[in-house]
């Protein structure tokens, strides 16, 4: 900063030499005979030119920003200044032009030097350096204004709406204050019923087309919401399971409700109030300029010195309210994983300690809020005190004024009524502008969402009417996203599924059987190898066919709010109430749902909350089964069940030509099997039948054995 001030005195000396010269000066006398001001807008261009050049210069060729605006303010403030008094003159008098001095220059000069100082330091200087190390805020906005283009009808119409409400909005005081000129005297009262008429006229259309600009904008923000969360849920459902893994579901929620609408408001609501107030802020400071300029000027030194203290607030609070959105979604999910685990909360007697953990989180909510009041605080009483000051200095003034006969009563309570709403202008356009740029961080992780791409193949449109079933994994290796580097969780594992038979998938936990099965259903990409069906490669299918022919049964289904016949059915079309029947029939299902209140229609509650653990797998087999899968893979999916059922099952699944896989520890299911897998540390490690395996003595000999001898001692 120091270095760019040292180069604004040498624009300056360069200036005074350049002013003082006399071919400058003749220059100036030219053009003033031929007309003053003429001569001011001339000179003032070519010392532009001439300083923009020289402080290129002084930088090495790398242009300064505020440098260059310090030469623009410089050169065209008296320009603008004699445009003013030339404005102001009576028509009568002839402009004279300005006058050369060296001292006016100087005054100039530091006229320009303190308001760029207020700009680049009061206002926007702490917010260029932390723009410099945040996202580019225009692009991320701009990216959000192209979600409005299904909607530039109503934006049009919304904003005619309102630049007609701010114009008859402008006109009421002003009309207003004739009124009372006219009333005591002060002014002729022949026009007083077209003033009472015009005064109406404004009120009611500033009433019309207020309530025309809020409807459609209101409706256009609906519309932007609907869409956006449309398009955000979609994204998020393309997305790998790695990425669930990575972000917690509560935090996710709030970026698709809270976040959502938070960015639609920001943009929709601010642009609406910042136009708005723009608009007002500009048609009023004309008005203001013809009643008194003076009382005008002081309306002007008000205005930079609250929007300094505004900006100052705004730079505070934005931190407050980032930490505030993310306080509301950790405390969202501390909420959603207690209330959704209250079983395993209540068998480890932990409600002491969760009741700790939420007591926390809103302590550190309660913190940021005491702080952001404590700034709100001090805010208000700063910005009163600099508004009380300039209230009594204009009153003063305004005595004057009365007393010379040059301002009237009825014209000073029209400046009022003009001088405080201007204020409030003010502080919108600067609030808008501050929660527009906190809101940046908001809008650039929506994007981020809606943006990123899955990181996992792309699926074919392989959908063969006919479907074999035949499973082959070849060399796969796998390792998990989150693991650490060169741990892999299958290790060149090459078995095959064959149709019509079942095959059973045995190792100690932790050793790769449910990766094998989350492969095989697509969860996850392997790093190494591929898998197989009916020879062709898992990622050439379509995601919909192949989650159709390849079911899955876990040992905890998930089950979601709504009947029985809804969770059987779930993500099928038209299939009839008949098949889903005949399927519960066959598993032994459809005695126990036809016993329940409502049947099939009956609400299972949240996550199947009132079903038993035997019911909710007997219904997850149900519902892979009404699919007429051509592989179905039993992850202990019958391990809630007595024999007799687990029987049942087997047969059912077994009466169709199907790939049946296994996955159990309970050994006495795996007897029936027709190929056994043993998988240790990620490797396939032994295979045969179960005869064959137990005549080995090895590792599934050992497993069996080990079991039985728990069973024994339970």
């Amino acid at each position: 900063m120091g270095g760019v001030a040292l180069h604004g005195v040498l624009v300056v000396l360069l200036d005074v030499l350049l002013s003082s010269s006399v071919w400058l000066s003749l220059f100036l006398l030219e053009f003033s005979s031929c007309g003053g001001l003429a001569g001011a807008w001339a000179s003032g261009a070519v010392r532009w030119a001439v300083l923009h050049a020289f402080a290129s210069v002084l930088m090495d060729g790398k242009p300064h920003g505020g440098l260059h605006r310090f030469v623009a303010l410089h050169c065209l403030l008296t320009p603008v200044y004699e445009t003013g008094l030339f404005l102001r003159a009576p028509a009568a008098e002839s402009y004279m032009g300005p006058f050369p001095d060296v001292g006016v220059l100087l005054l100039g000069a530091a006229s320009s030097a303190l308001a760029c100082a207020v700009w680049e330091i009061g206002l926007f200087g702490e917010q260029k350096e932390k723009d410099s190390a945040n996202l580019d805020a225009k692009k991320l906005l701009a990216r959000v204004l192209i979600y409005y283009k299904p909607d530039t009808l109503y934006l049009i119409a919304a904003f005619t709406f309102l630049i007609l409400g701010v114009i008859c909005d402008t006109y009421i005081p002003l009309y207003e204050g004739k009124l009372i000129d006219m009333i005591s005297g002060q002014a002729r009262q022949t026009h007083f019923a077209s003033a009472i008429g015009l005064l109406i006229l404004y009120s009611v259309g500033s009433s019309l087309f207020s309530g025309f600009r809020g409807g459609i904008f209101m409706c256009s923000l609906a519309r932007l919401n609907k869409r956006l969360k449309h398009f955000l849920f979609h994204s998020l459902l393309r997305q790998e399971i790695h990425f669930f893994e990575e972000n917690k579901p509560g935090q996710l929620s709030s970026r698709l409700h809270s976040d959502i609408d938070r960015m639609g408001r920001t943009v929709a609501l601010n642009a609406n109030v910042a136009v708005r107030s723009t608009v007002k802020t500009c048609l009023m400071l004309r008005v203001m300029l013809g009643l008194s300029w003076e009382l005008t000027l002081l309306t002007c030194i008000e205005m930079p010195l609250l929007a300094m203290i505004q900006n100052k607030y705004i730079t505070l609070n934005k931190e407050l309210k980032d930490q505030t959105q993310e306080c509301h979604a950790d405390i969202k999910d501390l909420a959603s994983q207690t209330i959704g685990g209250i079983r395993t909360v209540r068998t480890f007697r932990a409600e002491k300690e969760e009741l700790r953990r939420y007591h926390a989180s809103l302590e550190t909510l309660c913190s940021i809020r005491r702080r952001s009041g404590v700034y709100g605080a001090v805010y208000l009483l700063c910005r009163r005190v600099v508004t009380l000051g300039i209230k009594l200095i204009m009153l003063i003034q305004a005595r004057s004024l009365i007393s010379s006969g040059q301002l009237s009563v009825g014209s000073l309570l029209t400046f009022f009524l003009y001088q405080k709403p201007m204020s409030v202008n003010l502080r919108e356009i600067m609030f808008c502008r501050g929660e527009t740029m906190s809101t940046v961080g908001v809008i650039a992780k929506v994007l981020s969402y809606l943006d990123r791409e899955p990181k996992c193949k792309k699926e074919g449109d392989l959908c063969p009417e006919k479907l074999e079933g035949r499973i082959v994994f070849q060399d796969v290796s796998f390792s998990y996203p989150s693991a650490p580097p060169g741990q892999f969780a299958l290790k060149s594992v090459s078995m095959e599924l064959q149709p019509g038979k079942i095959t059973g998938l045995v190792g100690l936990s932790g050793n790769g059987k449910t990766s094998c099965v989350s492969l095989l259903k697509r969860l996850y990409e392997p790093q190494e190898g591929q898998i197989l069906l009916d020879g062709k490669p898992l990622h050439l299918y379509q995601s919909k066919y192949l989650n159709q022919k390849i079911a899955l049964v876990s040992q905890n289904p998930v089950l979601f709010s709504g009947s029985l016949r809804d969770n059987i059915v779930y993500g099928l079309k038209d299939c009839p109430p008949e098949r889903v029947e005949a399927v519960a029939k066959n598993v032994n299902a459809h005695s126990f749902i036809s016993e329940m209140e409502n049947g099939y229609d009956t609400d299972v509650g949240e996550c199947g909350g009132k079903l038993s653990e035997g019911q909710k797998q007997i219904i997850a087999v149900v519902r892979a089964l009404v699919r007429d899968p051509k592989v179905i893979i039993l992850d202990e999916a019958t391990s809630k069940l007595d024999i007799e059922s687990q029987h049942t099952v087997l047969k059912e699944v077994l009466s169709q030509r199907r790939t049946v896989l296994i996955v159990t520890h309970q050994l006495k299911i795996l007897e029936k099997a027709d190929h056994i897998i043993f998988l240790e540390q990620g490797s396939v490690v032994e295979e045969g039948t179960h005869l064959e395996l137990m005549d080995r003595k090895g590792h599934y000999h050992r497993l069996k054995e080990e079991l039985f001898s728990k069973q024994l001692n339970c």
